[in-house]
Parts: C-alpha cells; structure tokens; sequence
C-alpha cells in the first residue's frame, strides 16, 4: 500500500517520536516538535485516517497514536533513513573485538554481547555453521610424552583442539610427520569427509607407520564431527525484563526462546543472509509474536557466515540497530579473516 507524502511524513514523525518517548503521539505534539507546516486539525485528519488504513492504533478515546506492527514493516521498508553510527562507537567497537580475537569464538560470543550493551535488549551470535566447511589447516601441539593436541582450522573460522594420548612415545619427527600427512591429505576437504572409512584409507596407505596412527585420527574425526555444528551465545537476556513498553508474557516469551535451543537453532536457521527485520507476528516462532528481531551476518572469505541478532520489544530504534549490528558484523568478520591468514 502507497500512502500520500504528507501522511508518509506524519506516520515517520509519530514513530520516530514513539520509539523516542514510549508515549502515544498527538497531534498537538506533532506541530510543535516537527516541520508539518500544517494545522493541528489537519494533522488530526491525517492521523485518523491512518488509524483507519491500519498503520496506527489508539489505546484508547483520548489517547494519541502509538504504530501498528503494520505501520512499523511500512516505516521500515519506505521511510526509514540510515543512521549515521558515530566515529567513536566505531572504535569503541572494533577494539572490544580485537581485545577477544584470540579465537573466532570468542570474537562472535563478544559480538553479541556488544549488540545487547549498546542495543540495550537481548542479543544471539553465532559461530559459522560447519555445513559447507573445509578443512584450512591442522596443527600440533605435544603436551607430553604420550599426549599430544591436534588443532583444527576450519575454512569458516571456526578452531577446534582435541588432546590424544598414546601407547608410545611422540616425538617432535613423528608429529611432524603427522602434519605433513594430513595436511597434504585433508586441506580443503570437506568436514564431512573426515570420517571412519578416510581414517581406516589413510592409515592402512602408511603401511606399518599406519598403526601408530589410529589416535591421532580418531582426534581429528572428532575434531571436523564437532566443527559441522554450530554455536550460539546469549546475551542481555535480563534487559528484556527492563523494558517498560514489553509487558511479562512477551519477556517470557523471548527467555522461554532463548533457553529452548531446538525451537532457537529451527528459527535461526530461516534467518537469510542479507539484514533482516521481523516485526510482530512476521516471526515463525510463536514466543516472538509479540517482539521484534533485527538480524545480519558477518563475511568470512567473502561468504555470508555466522548470525549476530538482537531481539527486544517492537517499538525498536530500527535504523540505529541496523547500523550498530552491521558495524559488529563487519569488524567481526574482518578479524575473523585476520585469524585464518594467520593460522594458515
């Protein structure tokens, strides 16, 4: 639905003042605060008539307008402005990541937690989902005599350590060996492919060598077994109980959510891959038919990755959640990468 520009002005002003203020807008409000250069009463007809057309509601008779989840998707998709993220959030942003860019999941697990600080409602992150992912290089690390760490690198950032131990000595030579071996064999396979059948091939092609080699393997099967899946982080989940415009069923809602990981992983899973809004009733999960989800993912080699999301009551700062989430988003991606060159 097409509205005139006059009533596209009004209904911006009513929820640009709404999300301001959490209180309904009248008319009077709107003359005195905004560039109209209409009368009050004409600013009354308008908003009557938006009220009738389904992009704002009354609470009731003597009440000003507050916006429908209709009227919000329309705000959204034609009116809404980009906002201008200041220099110094940017900053800010970037060097709380660098502080956790030791791993890539402690990078995505501070992503969230800056979204739900600076957003000031609940945040999701998570790691890449290793469905597609190759193998980028394996490492290793001797502990001890017998003992030894394998350290995975996936192709979607993600690293994973397993220790092994075995009945023998390991030696600097033998781990070397190690190294060159799978590397050789498994850099740029799929995760997938890192399976019983490839362990029993791989060693039996060593000949006598092959039988030192079963716990070696089995670490780096489990190590691709557990890199296919993926994390999630949570934060901010007490902010929602802080919100004066979120009443307890919808809080309840979005905390019964975020601790059900099946129902969680199901809806995170339809999230695409360009930035998202759902509004109200547009989200697939019946907990969040009262709440709002504002969602994007970080690149990594030039592959939409993992989610970082925030999740909050419908009157949201849309725009500035838009730009905050695609800032993490950016700078998470980024030393993501940084992570990977370095590990190869």
């Amino acid at each position: 639905m097409t509205i005139a520009a006059r009533k596209q002005k009004i209904l911006a002003a009513v929820i640009e003042n709404y999300i301001a203020t959490g209180e309904p807008i009248g008319s009077k409000l709107l003359q005195n605060a905004g560039d109209l250069n209409v009368s009050s009463a004409t600013i009354r007809n308008e908003l009557a008539d938006l009220t009738v057309k389904g992009f704002l509601r009354q609470p009731h008779t003597s009440a000003g307008r507050v916006p429908t989840e209709f009227g919000y998707r329309y705000y959204v998709d034609n009116l809404m402005q980009p906002f201008e993220l200041d220099e110094r959030v940017r900053r800010y942003i970037e060097n709380r990541l660098l502080s956790s860019s030791d791993a890539p999941e402690h990078i995505v697990k501070t992503a969230g937690a800056i979204a739900a600080e600076l957003i000031g409602t609940a945040a999701l992150s998570t790691t890449p989902t290793g469905d597609n992912a190759r193998v980028h290089r394996i490492k290793f690390v001797q502990t001890g005599r017998h003992t030894s760490m394998l350290v995975l690198v996936t192709s979607s950032g993600m690293v994973k350590s397993k220790l092994f131990r075995c009945d023998f000595d390991i030696t600097p030579e033998m781990l070397n060996v190690f190294d060159r071996a799978l590397n050789e064999k498994l850099a740029g396979q799929p995760l997938s492919a890192v399976n019983r059948p490839f362990a029993q091939t791989f060693a039996a092609s060593f000949g006598e060598l092959g039988l030192l080699m079963p716990d070696m393997l089995n670490a780096a099967m489990d190590a691709c077994k557990e890199s296919m899946g993926s994390n999630v982080y949570t934060s901010g989940a007490t902010k929602l109980l802080y919100q004066n415009d979120f009443d307890m069923i919808s809080a309840r809602g979005v905390l019964e959510f975020l601790g059900d990981s099946d129902r969680r992983d199901k809806f995170l899973n339809t999230v695409p891959d360009d930035t998202t809004i759902y509004i109200g009733k547009e989200n697939t999960d019946n907990l969040l038919k009262r709440s709002a989800v504002v969602a994007t993912r970080y690149i990594i080699e030039n592959q939409p990755a993992g989610l970082i999301a925030v999740i909050g009551s419908t009157r949201f700062d849309y725009s500035k959640a838009v730009a905050i989430l695609e800032c993490i988003a950016e700078y998470a991606g980024i030393q993501i990468d940084d992570l990977l060159r370095k590990g190869g």
